[in-house]
Parts: structure tokens; sequence; C-alpha cells
């Protein structure tokens, strides 16, 4: 789990509960993975075009939890 960012451990130890004989497991990466992106794809996101910030910050959560499941994905 070290090669893990934190975002994606600390994801992992919650979605676990820490328990060390599932953590690395990754079928339990899997599904919080999916999770996540389920979670990414109720979030709504409202585009409010502006020049001088062109990504909203729902926009940047989102992709934020997206980034996480892809690193979940990967390993």
């Amino acid at each position: 789990m070290s090669d893990l960012s934190p975002a994606a451990q600390a994801v992992m130890t919650a979605g676990t509960m820490g328990n060390p004989n599932v953590i690395n497991d990754p079928v339990y990466r899997q599904c919080i993975a999916a999770a996540l992106r389920a979670a990414a794809d109720q979030c709504k996101i409202e585009w409010n075009y502006h020049p001088d910030y062109p990504e909203t910050e729902s926009v940047v959560v989102v992709s934020k939890f997206r980034a996480i499941a892809d690193e979940l994905e990967a390993l």
C-alpha cells in the first residue's frame, strides 16, 4: 500500500476499516474505486465559466475522486 498517494491510502484505510487482511486485496481496491466513481457521477457540476477560473471547485473535487479511483484500479 506504500505505492499509494496519501489520499488513496486514507481511502483504503477507511474503506477496509484498517483491516490488514484486506487492505491490500485487489478486490477491495476495485470495489472502493467503483464506489468513488459512483459518488463522483452523482456530484452536481455547475458549469459557471469565468475566464479567470476555468475549473469550478466542483469539477476539481470530482476529478480528484476519479484520480483516486484510477490510482486504486492501477495497482
